[in-house]
């Protein structure tokens, strides 16, 4: 017997239908298709409060139209996953949400007749910022080349920078909110509804491990409401879009390296991404550098911070992954902006050649300025002239 189809009355007074069998489970609502699978409903499980619920409607509201309503608003659709809707039905509320292009879900899935399970799941954006995952476990036709990645990396920085200027944070920017597909060079930036207006509305969640910037992170012991607590706000999305435009070129943690803090795991594991926090790429300070000894052997090269340095990214993505890691771990102020890496980035495709080694992965790397280039994954000698803008 088939599942039903539901009918209900968005708050706009336009007609939502949906397919009664969850297809998905959030950490705060179950999700539902429509008929024909061009959008979803999700409700969430417990009602959202007042103050929250007022935000939604903001989001869904003058937010959504200052953003796709504008010049060039078409673009934002491709790179948001926006809701559209807003549904009360008695206590329930549930929100309404474009389904994810068809590109966002894996085509092949991982390796050995996709051993994993994941073809047609989402592309999370986590099975591709580790070598460990991205390189043994990906189907070699989903993972995509490093001139990909500088373009996923340009279009996450872009889509911050819009979240930005209109005054919005993400609060939980991570490879878990943001669906990648390397074939494209395609992101698309998720989980709108949980957007922060800063100031006004307090963020619902703190933001996912390994992205949490580091002042979040010292102070997460406290109640919400003490006004010495730090919230997710856009200079803490600054850090969380720094680690993941670092992790998606290099396959590896700005901040996990070889230092101990502590005997105790969780302490240690606080102390590392917060009050303690070290780049292990310092240039002073290698206290925290990886050490090869405790990596895995399908991490390599890339854990290797002396094979493949953060530098082989080129001047401009340098000079914003030293601020971002050393002077603006720490600092707030320091951080370069979305707009910054959107610079740097653009700037940095001028500056990519093709690897003349055919089987080499990645494929492009970065002008190095020497009048011997070659590739630094796979150290194939660049032959013949260099067109460079």
């Amino acid at each position: 017997m088939s599942p039903k189809i539901i009918s209900l009355t968005a708050t706009d007074g336009s007609t939502v239908e949906y397919v009664d069998e969850v297809v998905g489970k959030g950490g705060m609502k179950d999700v539902y298709f429509s008929p024909d699978k061009s959008y979803v409903v999700a409700f969430y499980r417990s009602p959202p409060s007042p103050q929250s619920l007022e935000r939604l409607e903001m989001l869904v509201g003058q937010y959504r139209d200052s953003i796709f309503s504008n010049v060039g608003g078409d673009y934002w659709k491709n790179v948001f996953c926006w809701p559209t809707k807003i549904i009360k039905n008695g206590t329930s509320v549930a929100i309404v949400v474009p389904a994810y292009d068809q590109k966002f879900y894996f085509e092949h899935g991982s390796v050995n007749q996709d051993q994993l399970g994941i073809k047609g799941k989402e592309k999370q954006g986590k099975w591709f910022a580790a070598a460990n995952l991205h390189f043994r476990f990906i189907d070699p036709a989903e993972r995509g080349d490093w001139s990909k990645f500088i373009q996923i990396c340009l279009q996450s920085a872009r889509s911050v920078k819009r979240l930005h200027a209109a005054g919005l944070a993400h609060s939980d920017l991570s490879y878990k909110n943001v669906l990648i597909d390397p074939s494209s060079g395609q992101a698309c930036i998720i989980d709108i509804d949980g957007l922060v207006v800063p100031g006004k509305y307090p963020p619902d969640v703190v933001g996912t491990p390994d992205f949490i910037a580091p002042e979040v992170v010292e102070t997460s012991h406290l109640a919400k409401d003490d006004p010495s607590k730090n919230l997710p706000c856009i200079e803490t999305d600054r850090h969380a879009l720094a680690v993941l435009i670092y992790m998606y070129l290099l396959y590896r943690h700005p901040l996990k390296g070889r230092k101990v803090r502590s005997l105790d795991v969780e302490q240690d594991s606080k102390l590392e991404m917060g009050a303690d926090a070290l780049f292990v790429e310092h240039a002073s300070d290698t206290s925290n550098k990886i050490d090869l000894d405790d990596v895995k052997a399908s991490d390599l090269p890339w854990a290797d911070s002396r094979r493949l340095p953060y530098t082989i990214t080129g001047p401009y993505l340098s000079a914003l992954f030293q601020r971002a890691f050393e002077a603006g771990l720490h600092d707030p102020r320091a951080r370069p902006t979305a707009d910054e890496w959107e610079t740097a980035l653009v700037r940095t495709v001028d500056l990519i050649q093709p690897c003349k080694n055919p089987q080499c992965e990645q494929q492009w790397f970065v002008f190095d300025n020497t009048l011997a280039p070659k590739c630094p994954f796979c150290r194939t000698r660049f032959s013949g002239s260099l067109p460079i803008l």
